[in-house]
């Protein structure tokens, strides 16, 4: 579950947690379950909330 990728729902942006997002101080290895509730997308500035978690 730690390496599941999230998408988002509104401009369909990945959340691969192998590549983080270092730009908004999120580490690679990250996991999404991790990353604090304040986040946003860094694509469209959705929150947290709007990505789901991706099939494999």
């Amino acid at each position: 579950m730690k390496n599941k990728k999230y998408r988002c729902l509104v401009c369909a942006h990945v959340y691969d947690p192998a590549i983080g997002d270092p730009d908004s101080g999120v580490a690679p290895g990250t996991a999404f379950a991790d990353i604090p509730d304040d986040w946003y997308c860094p694509e469209c500035g959705a929150t947290k909330a709007d990505f789901e978690q991706m099939d494999d």
